[in-house]
């Protein structure tokens, strides 16, 4: 009795040492991360979603997101994220203010200009399968955070298996709200200025600075 204990205890044990690293989630986000790492830059229409069943919420914004390696600009109906790398800039348009901060990736949970590198450091992956959504074979991926105070508790990734592009990912809180970021209409290597990723003051008269640095 002993041993089928003992036995039992190390199949679990093999089980969950294999899911916390799961080699065929490995293969999966590796093939993303190289497809997305040859880019210079990008271009996507992406809806965010956020959820909340117990709270009944849920609300839906579209916004484009342009990717220049560690930059990135993310327009929003209502706001504008600005990103060069080392600082950040946050836009209301509807409170006419500007929140000007530093920014340390070492910091930051989540950069949207890394999500495809982000499985590569401080998570555990676990490969969920395949299935056909619009016609498309995906894998879902879980990615959940070692830190056990990290800001979420689990990301789910969905990634097209013929060609490794990111189709969305969702990001969960343990109070049940989910963050869901769908990608649309990617266009790879366009061409964009550095000043782009910075935000203008002179071009937002009446726009109020605080700089938070």
């Amino acid at each position: 009795m002993k041993k089928f204990i003992f036995l039992a205890f190390a199949l679990v044990a093999s089980y969950m040492a294999f899911a916390q690293y799961d080699p065929q989630a490995l293969t999966t986000l590796d093939a993303m991360s190289k497809k997305y790492k040859a880019y210079t830059s990008f271009e996507a229409n992406i809806t965010s979603t956020m959820t909340n069943e117990t709270e009944g919420i849920k609300e839906e914004y579209k916004g484009k997101i342009t990717v220049k390696g560690d930059k990135y600009r993310l327009v929003m109906s209502e706001q504008e994220i600005i990103n060069n790398g080392t600082t950040q800039w946050t836009y209301i348009p509807s409170a006419k203010e500007v929140t000007v901060d530093n920014y340390d990736p070492n910091t930051s949970d989540i950069n949207p200009s890394k999500i495809y590198d982000l499985y590569k450091k401080g998570f555990k992956y676990l490969h969920n399968g395949e299935r056909t959504e619009g016609g498309v074979v995906i894998e879902e991926i879980d990615l959940v955070p070692e830190k056990k105070d990290a800001q979420f508790f689990k990301i789910k990734m969905i990634i097209n298996k013929k060609d490794h592009s990111i189709q969305s990912w969702t990001m969960k809180e343990k109070n049940g709200t989910d963050y869901k970021y769908t990608i649309s209409k990617f266009t790879p290597n366009i061409t964009v200025a550095d000043t782009f990723f910075a935000f203008d003051s002179k071009k937002y008269p009446g726009v109020e600075v605080i700089d938070l640095r």
